[in-house]
């Protein structure tokens, strides 16, 4: 145990080292991310899905769409939830059964970016006042974790809602699962989440696991595309000071527009 304490203290040593140097073990800069890859569409049952790859880090996001009663405080609208599982095949570190800590924040900041970034129009869901509406559902799975994955989940997730396609609905309100139609849905802005990390007094994107096991804090950062911050969500146990607060603003802001380039025309307004 001592040992293994050791070794942490000097690989955390090194990791401060290099990142003083803006080289990191795998030749990125801090604020580089991972080669980005993105495949809509990658589940044929779902009404929308996207798989995102940050390097090794592997996320899968799917919608399903049904028609509900809406809220009684917004009876004119529809809504969406979102669900995270951290399944134990994507790391040893995640069990089976009911969502842990990490997960229920990966799903909680991802809503709180898209709901309060308006990414869905939700008064278009709408089917009849009071009465029916439609709720999108969005599931995250983890297929491998090599770190990030906040960031990842969430441009899963906007990617599954850019691709989900209205199913088709009888003349008896039933849906067919079966069949979809080429409505899209209501998206309206693509708020976009970027997570800005801190080791000692470097502040760096997009870590490895290896990187975010030694973590003194992060800033999660929901950004829209004019750079008006929609969201905010603070993790780890170091504080951030203003001037850091202020670094983080400017990295997630700028970082934002590189990703938001992967949904480039993805607006259904």
């Amino acid at each position: 145990m001592v040992r293994n304490m050791v070794n942490n203290k000097g690989f955390k040593e090194h990791l401060v080292k290099s990142f003083t140097s803006d080289v990191r073990y795998d030749l990125r800069k801090k604020l580089m991310f991972r080669d980005i890859k993105v495949e809509f569409g990658c589940l044929s049952k779902a009404e929308g899905s996207c798989k995102v790859s940050l390097g090794d880090t592997v996320v899968v996001a799917g919608t399903k769409l049904a028609i509900e009663p809406p809220y009684p405080d917004r009876p004119d609208e529809g809504s969406f939830s979102v669900n995270t599982e951290l399944l134990p095949l994507s790391s040893p570190e995640f069990e089976t059964g009911p969502p842990g800590i990490d997960a229920i924040e990966i799903a909680r900041v991802t809503d709180r970016c898209l709901r309060e970034g308006k990414a869905v129009n939700f008064k278009k869901l709408l089917i009849e006042k009071g009465e029916k509406a439609w709720t999108v559902f969005i599931d995250i799975a983890s297929i491998n974790d090599d770190g990030n994955l906040l960031d990842a989940s969430a441009l899963a997730t906007l990617g599954a809602l850019l691709n989900t396609r209205f199913p088709k609905v009888d003349k008896n309100g039933l849906i067919d699962y079966k069949s979809k139609t080429k409505k899209k849905l209501p998206i309206e802005n693509l708020p976009i989440l970027v997570t800005v990390y801190k080791i000692g007094n470097n502040l760096f994107l997009d870590p490895v696991k290896s990187e975010e096991h030694f973590i003194d804090a992060r800033l999660s950062v929901g950004v829209l595309e004019d750079g008006t911050i929609c969201a905010l969500q603070k993790g780890g146990d170091a504080t951030i000071t203003l001037e850091e607060l202020d670094r983080m603003l400017d990295i997630a802001i700028k970082q934002s527009k590189e990703l938001r380039k992967i949904f480039k025309g993805g607006l259904s307004g």
